[in-house]
């Protein structure tokens, strides 16, 4: 007999929509097979929201969460409008859990699959990027998002990536950017993956932009082996990628960081099937496996993935699932998890079986390396106006107010350079970018900006937005327009 002493403390949330079905369905399975947990349940979502906590989470929640450092969580429901964000982002924000790890798997033929032998693992940024949810109506046409990346953030992901590949005995890591477009913030992704691939000679990598990665990912699946990329695309490949390989209904996800750890479906809460006894609750429950090895409950882990195999081989399946026996049976939530159960001690006969002796290698959480100092220059300022005039006008009345400290170097629409010598054919909104650079023998100061914005808010000029421009080591802080 287990005695409380022996039982893993864990925090659970039911969640909205199909997660309650799914979260029962799920623990009824571990609770069967004999996982020791000591559960404490919490409420967020919805009905949090709804009840007057903006975050979508009680300050009792986040109590239960740091004291049991692990949390097993069914989906949720954003609302939509209203200033809510996602609680999703905030738990994994708050609890510094950095990595974003999902494994997808085809298990062909029992699951149908355009790509039978997909095998590809994740590795998802989860802190940063656009997900930061900093966003701005700065005029009448025109809000903004802001992305945000760090040095650190990508460095701890890459290794991690690469720490997971070598612990797991895969051969290759693939980075996923967008540096052709955005130099600055996807290049350092690109930059500091290739820097920490060198330190990792026995595993191959290569970087992919996240267009044609992402196209070949759903084509060509064998490509890959793990994928490492920053926190939007990590989101959007994971759902192709556990789509391509059979249904997103199976796809399961660890949030780790350097204490605490989450673990969840891939999926959302789809509240059209909510109540219905419809959903897979193969995504949550795969993501308990990963919990229980998490928890160094290897046994118990071995025998819930093993008997799941064995239901999926034996044609019991929910309605997302294509099955190409004839004899199998189309079931519900709670009749799926009923399967499982009824085959806990069982093996595949036919799909690989998984073997957790001996235990699961933990990943190590890598230590960041300190980088050098560098000479940091304030060179010129990005001054972001609005105004619905020519970028001819703008520009008269802007030099107006320059001196020799700072002059107006160029006017720019969405990106694109309109003055000087900007295109009439080029469509523009009421967002104008004008940049100041200090002259070439001309020490540049946050005085002189705040000079400039005086003169500028004397002469009616709206600017709505300030951005510094530095150069790092003479090398520029700041990306060039199109048409420089």
């Amino acid at each position: 007999m287990t005695s409380k002493t022996d039982l893993a403390p864990i925090t659970v949330a039911h969640g909205d929509g199909i997660g309650p079905e799914i979260m029962r369905a799920s623990l009824d399975v571990l609770e069967a097979a004999g996982a020791r947990l000591a559960i404490e349940e919490i409420k967020i979502g919805k009905e949090v929201y709804e009840s007057g906590h903006s975050s979508g989470i009680a300050d009792s929640s986040w109590e239960s969460l740091r004291r049991t450092k692990v949390f097993f969580k069914g989906p949720i429901t954003t609302p939509q409008g209203g200033g809510y964000k996602s609680l999703n982002v905030t738990v994994r924000k708050s609890l510094g859990l950095f990595a974003n790890v999902r494994p997808t798997v085809a298990y062909s033929p029992y699951v149908k699959s355009l790509h039978p032998g997909m095998d590809v693992l994740i590795v998802r940024e989860n802190e940063e990027d656009l997900y930061a949810g900093i966003e701005h109506r700065q005029t009448q046409d025109v809000v903004q998002c802001l992305k945000l990346v760090s040095r650190p953030g990508i460095e701890r992901i890459c290794r991690y990536a690469f720490e997971v590949a070598r612990t797991t005995g895969r051969k290759k890591v693939s980075c996923f950017s967008k540096d052709n477009i955005m130099k600055l913030t996807d290049g350092l992704f690109h930059k500091v993956f290739d820097e920490i691939a060198a330190e990792y000679p026995d595993i191959e990598n290569d970087h992919w932009i996240i267009d044609i990665g992402a196209a070949k990912l759903a084509a060509e699946p064998h490509r890959f082996d793990v994928i490492v990329t920053s926190n939007l695309y990590g989101d959007i490949i994971s759902d192709i990628a556990s789509e391509v390989s059979g249904s997103v209904g199976m796809g399961p996800s660890s949030n780790i960081g350097a204490s605490c750890a989450m673990f969840e479906a891939v999926h959302g809460s789809a509240p059209d099937i909510a109540g219905q006894d419809l959903a897979n609750p193969s995504g949550l429950l795969l993501a308990g496996v990963m919990m229980l090895n998490h928890l160094g409950q290897f046994d118990i882990a071995e025998t819930v993935q093993n008997a799941w195999l064995r239901t999926i081989e034996d044609g019991v399946h929910t309605g997302d699932i294509e099955h190409p026996s004839p004899d199998a049976r189309k079931v519900g939530t709670k009749a799926f998890a009923e399967a499982v159960i009824k085959r806990l001690g069982q093996k595949p006969q036919q799909l690989p079986a998984v073997s957790f002796e001996g235990g699961v290698e933990p990943i190590s959480i890598p230590d960041l390396i300190p980088q050098a100092p560098q000479n940091k220059k304030l060179v010129g300022v990005d001054m972001f106006v609005e105004s619905r005039d020519t970028p001819s006008h703008i520009a008269h009345r802007l030099i107006q107010q320059t001196n020799d400290a700072c002059g107006l170097s160029m006017i720019s629409n969405r990106g694109v350079k309109v003055w000087p010598n900007g295109f009439p054919e080029t469509f523009c909104t009421d967002h104008w970018r004008c940049r100041f650079m200090s002259g070439l023998d001309t020490d540049f100061s946050g005085t002189d900006i705040a000079g400039l914005l005086g003169r500028l808010a004397d002469a009616g000029v709206e600017v709505v937005k300030t951005e510094n421009l530095y150069q790092f080591d003479k090398e520029a802080g700041y990306s060039m327009v199109q048409g420089q």
